[in-house]
């Protein structure tokens, strides 16, 4: 048996789920299962909620009257994923796309850093949030990474969790191999920060490469585009840390 069921319509819900306990849906919600998918009473649909596994539920109503009904379990709920990933702001295609992305190569935490060559700062966490609540939907995962406000650089690294590896994306790494670099790295808990357009300045390298557990990594001899960077910093961590990247 397939480890995903793709054939049926998945949806995150905000409330509790339990064999027995019908689940409203909200306007939006009962729209998008019975006029864009035309599903009708009876119907499956595989629901979420990020704490009680995966749920195989029935479509009991139409409109604002329709209700989900849990039956039984297909997926216990994983451990959550605590793979951070930590990101200039970026304009919003940018970053719908990379929030997407990273929510698929498996970060659980999402948090925009203002660095001093930051060129968007303003962040809209509702628009992210519903980013990563679309791809979980699409990519059969049944944790929605946690988005977390933006806060300054220098902040978060002067409380920066010294067990945490820090996986520091720098062009200007003399890092040949990037994967060797990463079997070699210390295994725990990581996370990947990723720069604005312009880079970082002298002052915060000197403040990542003072942290006691980091890693500086060049992604290859070509100059990424920050939301390519994220994606392509994600693979290959995923790649060679697997899930000890975020234990």
């Amino acid at each position: 048996m397939a480890r995903y069921d793709f054939s049926a319509p998945r949806l995150y819900l905000e409330g509790d789920l339990a064999a027995g306990a019908p689940v409203p849906l909200s306007k939006d919600q009962a729209h998008y299962l019975t006029n864009v998918l035309r599903l009708g009473n009876g119907d499956l649909v595989l629901a979420f909620n990020g704490r009680d596994g995966e749920w195989r539920c029935t479509l009991e109503g139409r409109k604002a009257s329709a209700t989900l009904h849990p039956a039984e379990t297909t997926r216990p709920q994983p451990a959550p994923a605590a793979l951070q990933l930590l990101f200039a702001p970026l304009k919003h295609a940018r970053l719908d796309y990379m929030v997407q992305k990273a929510v698929e190569m498996g970060a659980g935490v999402l948090q925009p850093v203002i660095t001093r060559r930051t060129q968007a700062a303003r962040v809209n966490e509702d628009r992210m949030r519903a980013n990563a609540v679309e791809a979980a939907e699409q990519c059969g995962i049944l944790a929605v990474p946690e988005v977390r406000p933006a806060a300054r650089l220098d902040a978060l690294l002067a409380g920066w969790d010294p067990a945490r590896l820090m996986v520091f994306c720098d062009e200007d790494a003399e890092v040949a191999d990037p994967l060797a670099a990463l079997r070699a790295a210390p295994r725990g808990p990581a996370a990947v920060v990723i720069g604005p357009e312009g880079g970082f300045d002298e002052a915060e390298r000197a403040a990542l490469l003072a942290l006691p557990r980091h890693l500086r990594l060049s992604l290859g001899p070509r100059i990424l585009r920050a939301d390519t960077a994220a994606v392509a910093a994600l693979a290959l961590v995923g790649a060679v840390l697997g899930d000890l990247a975020g234990g």
